[in-house]
């Protein structure tokens, strides 16, 4: 059918003016280890066949050509053979297969062969998934999951029971999965032995963790005896034992009395009058009641010496600040011994609150506060809590300290939390190095109530926070509390998140862990709210998150299109010292927020590695492609890699749920001289059909820290919690005086919404009107985002300009600001 135009052939009596026809073509084909695989391909007729290799013409000298005769139409038929090398292969890099075809010319024109595919063959070493040891009742079923190490080819998977090959076809009752997981209907007890998941190719075996299935039988009772003979005591009993089935391997044993006795007669029965045994019996219990009145007696006398213990007038209110850094406090009366000095628990919620609390005192580099009469109550150095009833409420509070124990369990004085003791005058925790803080406005905490908060960053494995779809985890976990308590204005909690949002590609919402422990949607942003007790600011890289209700917080977003992505942070770490020949690159891949690498840089620590490298950020996309990894331009005479591909890969799932936070490649290398300390390599990191980072790498394995400056302790942060005017960049008087002046209409304009247009929060003028102090709000945002290292001065230009339009609001903003 493909022929052309014919001439006779001469020689053959045939004619050959015809379109070269392929009797043999290249197969896909795989290289184990590094040796050379063979492509083939036969065509008839043919003057010249040649190999093309991804595009490119393969030297003619590199061909092996035979020339022979179709015996059958005695066209001549020509065969080329050609060799593809490992390192063929590698040097190809990018989306793109090494792939072959054949090109066969005559007089009549070209055909080509189908492509075939080089693969260079591996089996990684690590399962994806392995069996678990289980315990199951007889007759259940049992599903024994096995998910092989990726491999080319794929590998293939055989079950072994107690080292032995499990063979479905000779046991009715057992079956393997498509996906490889072994499947036994009804547990028997012959089942009960060691499973062990084997995976195969052509490059290897590996195999999985054994895990060991108990088979185990509960017991049950057997019938009950014949009721025995009336004995001398007019009773008789009966029995019956736990063997239909006895228990085995574990199971349970069977619940109930072994021997049943009842009386078997309907009158009296006459007794001996009682013997020694009897007497020494009702001593024994006479005893035991004497020792019982006696502990009674002394538990007594303890109680009420303790209770006694508590008569003093003043309570010292250390209670509620011992242990809590920022503030200093003195006990008022240091010589007497009954002051009520217990440590604070973070179960004490609050307390009434009389007197007045010194804050800590600023240093020089601070803005002095004006005295006014809004402070006049501070300054008196110490303070204590009056109580009516010393002895009565003394002892009440005690035995609530004691017995609460609603965040007891809370560690204290990890580097993932703080905590400490606030009044109406507010404050502010942080978790250092992580961008994590809650903001406690002035007058959030009711006026004679002292509220001891915490702050804490929770790890994705503690708190199981279910995601469905394309839903993915967008910043980290935090909680902060006590919750349940009153707040008369909203907190402020600000937490970085790794999203590059837009309204068309994600759909974002925060969620609340509610008391039963499930998550609930509490805001859709971008959404008018639907509740006036959250909002939440998205900016950049940070989020900061009203709430008037304190609890656990989590912000997650649900992909609209492949377009959405995340940002990753790409971090390269390396042992800092190495004395053997080996050498391991660890390659992160994180997401884009401080506290994740805190965490990385605190583990990394620990096991000696040192930075290697400035992080990068890689955009990775909702296109349920993986992410993968691999190492170029290594000087082979100095270094070898012992990776047996050329890249290694991260799975989709794995990265876009978010909740699995320390994900890394390692990239095993191998000096060939102990003397050899300069590396020099690229290591490439891209996502398939995505974006790409190059890292390049220069440096000296044994002395050089260049990178070091990253690692910087927890202890140049700064204190962890904040009270009164020093947790705030605005001085107190002058925040009121801008309040005051600027929530009223103004009728020139010069009010709280020219404000929040001159610091760029016009898109929030609804949420901050719902408010009764619109004006509050807009500086409390300002301090959330701007401490520490905020600028003042800018704050007052912006009051400033809002006070050109009435001369009076700009007298007091320019002098004093």
């Amino acid at each position: 059918a493909q022929q052309s135009a014919t001439v006779a052939n001469p020689v053959s009596g045939a004619s050959s003016d015809l379109l070269p026809h392929f009797q043999l073509e290249p197969e896909d084909v795989y290289i184990v280890k590094n040796k050379a695989v063979s492509l083939a391909c036969r065509a008839t007729p043919a003057t010249q066949i040649y190999f093309k290799c991804n595009g490119e013409w393969v030297h003619q000298g590199d061909h092996v050509t035979q020339h022979s005769t179709d015996r059958g139409t005695g066209l001549p038929v020509m065969e080329v053979r050609i060799e593809v090398t490992r390192q063929q292969v590698e040097k190809i890099f990018g989306l793109e297969e090494y792939w072959c075809q054949c090109v066969a010319w005559s007089s009549s024109g070209t055909t080509k062969s189908q492509k075939a595919f080089v693969r260079i063959a591996y089996l990684r070493k690590n399962f994806e998934q392995e069996p678990t040891a289980r315990e199951v009742s007889i007759e259940q079923g049992i599903v024994l999951p096995c998910r092989p190490p990726e491999g080319i080819p794929p590998a293939e998977v055989e079950w072994l029971r107690n080292e032995e090959l499990v063979d479905p076809a000779l046991d009715a009752n057992v079956y393997v999965t498509p996906e490889h997981s072994l499947v036994l209907r009804q547990a028997r007890l012959a089942d009960t032995a060691n499973y062990t998941c084997v995976a195969k190719n052509i490059v290897a075996r590996r195999r999985s963790a054994s895990a060991a299935i108990t088979v185990y039988v509960d017991g049950a009772w057997s019938e009950w005896s014949k009721w025995s003979v009336c004995g001398a005591e007019c009773t008789h009993w009966r029995s019956r034992e736990c063997s239909e089935p006895a228990p085995r391997n574990g199971g349970r044993d069977c619940h109930g009395p072994e021997l049943d006795t009842r009386n078997c007669t309907s009158e009296l029965c006459s007794h001996a009058a009682p013997g020694a045994e009897d007497v020494a019996l009702y001593v024994g219990l006479v005893a035991v009641a004497v020792c019982l009145v006696l502990l009674l007696l002394v538990g007594v006398l303890v109680y009420c010496r303790k209770k006694g213990g508590l008569d003093a007038d003043v309570a010292d209110s250390s209670i509620l600040t011992a242990g809590f850094q920022p503030v200093s406090i003195k006990p008022s009366k240091a010589d007497n011994p009954s002051l009520l000095t217990i440590q604070p628990d973070l179960s004490t919620a609050t307390m009434t609150y009389q007197g007045s609390l010194c804050p800590r005192q600023d240093g020089p580099a601070k803005l002095q506060l004006p005295n006014g009469h809004l402070l006049s109550p501070l300054g008196a150095g110490r303070h204590t809590l009056h109580h009516s009833s010393p002895a009565a409420e003394g002892a009440d509070f005690v035995a609530r300290l004691s017995t609460q124990s609603y965040f007891r369990s809370l560690p204290r004085g990890t580097t993932n939390m703080a905590y400490g003791t606030f009044n109406f005058l507010g404050g502010r925790l942080m978790i250092p190095n992580t961008g994590i803080s809650l903001l406690i406005p002035p007058d959030a905490i009711p006026r004679g109530k002292i509220y001891e908060v915490y702050l804490t960053l929770h790890k994705q494995e503690e708190v199981r926070l279910p995601l469905a779809g394309c839903q993915t985890l967008l910043s980290p976990i935090v909680s902060c509390g006590p919750p349940g308590v009153l707040l008369t204005r909203p907190a402020i909690l600000a937490m970085g998140h790794c999203v590059e949002a837009s309204a068309e590609n994600w759909s974002i919402r925060l969620k609340k862990q509610s008391c039963e422990g499930t998550w609930e949607d509490v805001l859709q942003l971008g959404a008018e709210p639907c509740t006036e007790l959250y909002y939440c600011q998205l900016e950049a890289q940070a989020c900061y998150i009203f709430t008037e209700q304190l609890g656990r917080f989590a912000l997650v977003g649900e992909s609209l299109s492949m377009a959405a992505s995340k940002r990753l942070k790409l971090v390269l770490f390396a042992p800092a010292a190495c004395p053997s020949l080996e050498y391991n690159i660890r390659v992160y891949c994180l997401s884009d927020t401080q506290d994740v690498l805190k965490e990385v840089i605190q583990l990394e620590k620990q096991l000696g590695g040192q930075l290697i490298g400035a992080p990068r950020v890689l955009h990775f996309k909702d296109s349920y492609h993986n992410l993968r990894l691999s190492i170029h331009d290594m000087p082979s005479s100095l270094w070898k890699s012992k990776l047996l591909a050329s890249y290694q890969e991260i799975p989709f799932y794995h990265i876009w749920s978010g909740l699995q936070p320390f994900l890394h490649c390692t990239f095993t290398l191998e000096r060939l001289s102990p003397s050899t300390c300069e590396l020099a390599c690229k290591i490439w990191v891209w996502q398939v059909e995505g974006d790409g980072q190059s890292f390049t790498v220069n440096f000296n394995i044994a002395k050089d820290t260049r990178f070091s400056d990253w690692l910087v302790p927890d202890s140049e942060v700064g204190a962890p919690a904040l009270v009164g005017p020093s947790a705030f960049k605005i001085p107190f008087l002058i925040r009121q005086k801008i309040i005051s002046s600027l929530d009223p209409p103004g009728t020139r304009g010069a009010d709280w919404r020219t404000l929040a247009q001159k610091l760029n929060l016009d898109s929030h003028l609804s949420f901050f009107a719902s408010k009764p102090s619109p004006t509050a709000m807009i500086l409390n945002l300002w301090e959330a985002r701007h401490f520490p290292n905020g600028n003042l001065s800018q704050l007052a230009a912006a009051v400033a300009e809002v006070g050109k339009q009435d001369s009076a609001l700009f007298a007091v903003s320019e002098a004093e600001c």
